[in-house]
């Protein structure tokens, strides 16, 4: 596999944060851009680039476009609630695609990069295809429900038995050098998603998660209901399944057929 130039890049979004984000892929205008969006409280280096994804998509000719959401990773992560509206994820997003004049694209996520994904669908996004990765219906229609736990997880932290899962998203929130006070805030950006609303995408879509996946309901469902929706299930639980190959696998398959 080639091995492409790692770039990253920043640049103001529309309320004036400074956003980065991860290139990897050809340089040539022919390569196709693809944009991934990252888990909550992961970054595009840890979701795309650890584990070989993003790799296999540039070998496949794909300009592979990583933003880290606003809180997270190299972007900034401003302690003002008013930095944190409703939707304010689904805006950068936009944001992005303009600022690089991105007309003809893919765009998908893992998480709540899937979720963010599905929020700039319904909200006029035009990618050619499009992917929701680690997310089930639940996780769409009823926001709070996943928020809660990640709310107690952040306000408890040093608290958790050795072992349990909240003691494990603590343990992943170290790794990644996470700012809790930024990523509570992102709870308060959530919006939540009608099923009508996921039934109006009609682009092709993509629809995967770990066999073991049970965090944000069923990702089956959000497939079922997409009128041009395709289910594949990976290895893992929420969070190995994003280490696991047949994830990028998945997705270079779907998008470069």
């Amino acid at each position: 596999m080639a091995n492409f130039p790692i770039e990253t890049h920043r640049f103001r979004s529309f309320d004036g944060v400074e956003l980065a984000w991860t290139e990897m892929g050809p340089k040539d205008a022919s390569a196709r851009p693809v944009v991934l969006i990252h888990g909550y409280f992961s970054t595009a280096e840890v979701n795309w680039i650890k584990y070989g994804h993003a790799a296999k998509l540039a070998a496949r000719g794909f300009r592979v476009i990583m933003p880290d959401l606003r809180g997270h990773g190299l972007s900034d992560r401003p302690h003002d609630p008013a930095a944190y509206p409703p939707d304010v994820l689904m805006r950068d997003g936009f944001a992005l695609i303009v600022h690089l004049g991105l007309t003809d694209y893919d765009l998908g996520g893992y998480s709540l990069g899937g979720r963010t994904t599905l929020r700039m669908l319904v909200n006029g996004a035009t990618p050619r295809r499009a992917v929701l990765c680690g997310m089930g219906l639940q996780g769409l229609v009823d926001t709070q429900g996943r928020g809660n736990y990640f709310r107690r997880v952040l306000t408890n932290l040093g608290s958790f038995e050795r072992g349990s899962q909240e003691w494990l998203t603590e343990a992943f929130l170290k790794t990644v050098k996470g700012d809790p006070e930024a990523l509570l805030l992102i709870l308060q950006t959530f919006v939540d998603t009608s099923e009508a609303e996921i039934a109006a995408i009609e682009l092709p879509t993509l629809v995967v998660t770990g066999a073991e996946d049970f965090d944000n309901g069923s990702a089956q469902e959000v497939a079922n209901l997409l009128p041009d929706g395709r289910f594949v299930e990976i290895p893992g639980n929420h969070m190995s399944a994003v280490m696991k190959p047949e994830l990028g696998d998945a997705i270079a398959a779907f998008l470069a057929d």
